[in-house]
């Protein structure tokens, strides 16, 4: 805010609000809300004051989070943690384990989400900023700490339960080989599966009670776990009833119960290890940066320092075989640096004095002496792995629609077990009769007439709920797409979220910016076309044979005008200009005074008098008349330069040309977007001949290209063309096109362009590769498959799974085991997805092309 008008807009763009009002105090850069929560969100406040043109100050924070087991878990912790005063907006993540919580610190502070976490009953990982010892983060001790617990409590439970399932193994093929009693006590051989299973009960089964409790009681909401209790709670319950005597005739199911958990458990171990290994990238990626670096003083003198003591400015000594300690500049040898870790590019780049290098990088031969200019949280490998984590937090569309379902899964679960548990009780011979005359195997336990009516419709109330995996559902979005942005990220392409990912996929246009994207953005001068008297005003074809012993040439004197003029611009037209004059030993002489006329051209006072460089409208405007070299302007911009004129004190000097390399991988990425159907665009600034030069050697239909478009107009023909019913994506790497970046579908920055659009965009391309557009296409299309996969393995699942336990054709310990397998199963076909090369379509059969 700098004025009292501020404040007055805020308040405007807050009461626009349906049931908002604010109170902004410029003075202490505050304002006061007060707002109906019924009616409208914090977030929405805050998305006001944004739209208005200010920052309202908010802090986003991940939490490590323990103890979640289903997807039910995350929406507890995001009501929990989501009613806090403050709170903008909360994002828990099954399968990372975390919590991503953006929230206003005048209101609310970490702790109290921590305590939120807590009172929802599950425990949040408190990062103090040390490690472990070994270099490991709270959260990886965390992690690691919960595998060693599950393994331990998976073997302990086998131990106990092996005797269990030897027992039942003889009592079904080899019956009367075990004794009814206890030698030596006379009590019932039932004891001895009680004195196994209890321990398994009390231990393992300690977690899921503590946890259904507080789901049930403390969140009101049922999750896995409570499905877990029921199911484990009734073939141990009815056991015991049986033991004593309660109930005449009826069988012992203790190894059930103790099967039941020692499964669930050991498939809780197996998903903490997958969860470990999807997050293996991020942890590879922050394993590759240097632990120290060697300090160059100004006496000469070298150091070896720790790499949090490097600080921006400081000069670093990079010897072959070592890693660059951080981001910066070489300033003294040359060498080839291997980048691949960080942008994927296989082949080492040449650097020299001047170059920029990207920190835990592998120097490959010569030693370099190199300027940190970025250090700590702002190198780019922390920066990648910022972007993949929040791109792992943030969920794409598709896993609302999990998040639905899961939220009525476990109480319709229940019902039904409860239904067919009842009707199984009520009608057994009727039900069993119709069940038997289907096409199937026979009923478990040998059906109601085998066991009792009584036991087997427990057996089937314990099925049903045991067979049920909200899990699997909860797993199959966040799975995929941890693995799919860490693909991404290994190949040099970044999503800002998985919703990003999802759109990328959806795009049916991509749009490129010219110059930087699909040139590389090098100008070079070509061409230098005087305009004599000698050929009465026409340009000759070339610049030879000028000089005949005069001091300086029709050509010196353009190129000198000309790069005078231009030498105080930063454009790289600019720059080429005066590079190219130097070439030809032309020096720039003394600039006074210079205009940027934006679009058209430059305007300078110079030691040559008024020189123009630009279009002939500029020259128009200062009363030159630009058509003697029209005919020459319009044959170099057919050859795809840019030809600009130059006139000095109203005299027509003549036409120059710069040109920018097309990418090599240019048309080889437009072919590869046209051979998905996806229609190809060009945006440029220059002018209609070379732009529709460029676009032929790339192959984008002449049709499909927008020339002459000035900075503040890319953003208005990106619209024009999603007008039509497009999305977009528009790439570009420069500042102007930051808004038509954030205007597009999908707005996606070379990762060699400014940050300003890397700021703006939804995608960044680490590498300045228009091919990684194709890349960023195929993994986002890959994921989205792979996220399908899994809801169908899911959902089919639940589909084939629960109807055969309601109709009693699994055992409970089976149920138990396919449970378990499930959610593993969703895992493992995410993990198998790491193999995967996004220079390749990806296929579900067949290979990859």
């Amino acid at each position: 805010m700098t004025c009292a008008n501020c404040a007055a807009t805020i308040e405007d763009a807050v009461e626009s609000l349906d049931g908002a009002e604010a109170t902004a105090n410029y003075a202490t850069d505050e304002a006061t809300v007060e707002y109906d929560a019924e009616r409208v969100s914090l977030a929405e406040v805050f998305e006001a004051v944004e739209s208005a043109g200010y920052d309202p100050i908010a802090e986003t924070v991940t939490i490590g989070i323990t103890g979640m087991t289903c997807a039910n878990c995350s929406a507890t912790i995001e009501d929990a943690v989501g009613d806090l005063p403050g709170v903008v907006s909360v994002d828990a993540n099954y399968a990372t384990d975390e919590a991503t919580v953006t929230y206003a610190p005048s209101v609310t502070t970490r702790e109290d989400v921590h305590e939120a976490v807590e009172a929802a009953g599950y425990e949040p990982i408190r990062e103090d900023g040390e490690d472990g010892g070994d270099g490991r983060s709270a959260k990886d001790a965390a992690r690691a700490a919960e595998l060693r617990r599950q393994r331990r409590l998976t073997l302990f439970g086998a131990a106990l339960s092996a005797p269990l399932l030897a027992m039942l193994v003889l009592e079904l093929f080899a019956p009367g080989v075990l004794p009814e009693e206890i030698p030596g006590t006379g009590l019932h051989i039932g004891w001895v599966a009680f004195a196994l299973a209890t321990p398994v009960q009390v231990l393992l089964g300690r977690e899921f009670y503590v946890n259904s409790y507080k789901a049930l009681v403390v969140n009101g909401r049922a999750n896995m776990d409570v499905l877990i209790a029921l199911g484990s709670t009734t073939a141990y319950g009815y056991s015991v009833i049986a033991l004593l005597g309660v109930l005449p005739r009826a069988g012992l199911y203790f190894d059930t119960a103790a099967l039941i958990l020692v499964f669930i458990t050991l498939g809780n171990y197996l998903e903490a290890r997958s969860k470990s290994q999807a997050g293996e990238a991020i942890r590879s990626l922050l394993e590759l940066e240097a632990d120290t670096a060697t300090l160059v003083e100004d006496d000469g003198t070298e150091r070896e320092v720790p790499i949090d003591e490097v600080a921006v400015g400081d000069r670093l000594k990079v010897r072959p075989g070592e890693r660059v300690p951080t981001d910066g500049v070489v300033r003294e040898g040359e060498s080839a640096v291997d980048e691949s870790m960080v942008t994927g590019e296989s082949v080492p780049v040449g650097k020299e004095p001047g170059d920029e290098v990207i920190g835990s990088t592998v120097n490959e031969n010569g030693v370099l002496v190199i300027e940190a200019t970025k250090v700590g949280e702002e190198t780019a490998i922390q920066q990648i792995v910022t972007r993949v984590k929040e791109a792992q937090s943030r969920q794409p569309d598709i896993q609302r629609v999990a998040d639905r379902i899961s939220a009525y899964f476990v109480p319709a679960v229940i019902v039904n077990a409860l239904l067919w548990g009842a009707v199984w009780f009520l009608a057994p011979e009727t039900l069993a009769g119709v069940v038997s005359a289907l096409p199937l195997w026979g009923l478990a336990a040998g059906g109601p007439a085998a066991v009792g009516v009584t036991e087997f419709a427990v057996l089937v109330f314990a099925s049903a709920v045991l067979i049920a995996c909200p899990c699997a559902l909860g797993l199959a979005t966040p799975a995929a797409t941890m693995v799919g942005t860490s693909i991404g990220a290994q190949h040099g392409v970044l999503f800002e979220g998985g919703d990003v990912l999802e759109r990328v996929r959806d795009t049916d246009t991509v749009v490129f910016d010219k110059t930087g994207t699909l040139t590389r953005g090098e100008m070079t001068l070509t061409d230098a076309r005087p305009v004599t008297p000698a050929t009465d005003g026409a340009v000759p074809a070339d610049e030879e044979g000028e000089r005949a012993g005069d001091a300086e040439g029709p050509t010196d004197r353009l190129l000198a005008a000309a790069a005078t003029a231009e030498s105080g611009s930063e454009h790289p037209i600019a720059e080429a200009v005066v590079a190219g004059a130097r070439e030809r030993g032309v020096e720039p002489g003394d600039l006074q005074v210079l205009q940027n006329v934006s679009g058209k051209g430059i305007r300078a006072r110079t030691e040559h008098g008024t020189v123009v460089v630009g279009k002939p409208e500029l020259l128009r405007e200062e009363d030159v008349d630009p058509e003697p070299a029209l005919e020459t302007m319009r044959e170099l911009e057919s050859e795809g330069k840019t030809a600009m004129l130059v006139a000095a004190d109203g005299e027509l000097l003549g036409v120059l040309a710069v040109a920018d390399e097309v990418r090599e991988s240019a048309v080889a990425a437009v072919d590869a977007l046209r051979e998905r159907g996806i229609v190809v665009h060009m945006i440029t600034g220059d002018n209609e001949r070379t732009a529709r030069a460029v676009a032929e050697r790339v192959g984008i239909d002449p049709d499909n290209v927008r020339a002459g478009v000035l900075p503040e107009d890319k953003a208005d023909a990106v619209e024009s063309i999603q007008s039509e019913g497009s999305r977009a994506m528009m790439v570009g790497d420069g500042v102007n096109d930051a808004p038509a970046l954030a205007s597009a579908f999908v707005g996606v920055a070379i990762g060699s362009g400014t940050d300003v659009a890397i700021e703006a965009a939804d995608v960044t391309l680490m590498r300045s590769d228009p091919f990684d557009v194709v890349k960023a296409i195929n993994v986002s299309a890959g994921t989205l498959s792979k996220i399908k996969q899994n809801l169908f393995w899911a959902l089919g699942y639940n589909t084939a799974m629960i109807p055969l336990a309601s109709l009693g054709l699994l055992q409970p310990a089976l149920a138990a085991a396919a449970m378990a397998f499930s959610s593993v199963s969703v895992l493992a076909n995410s993990m198998a997805f790491r193999s995967y090369d996004p220079d390749d379509r990806y296929r579900l059969l067949g290979r990859f092309r």
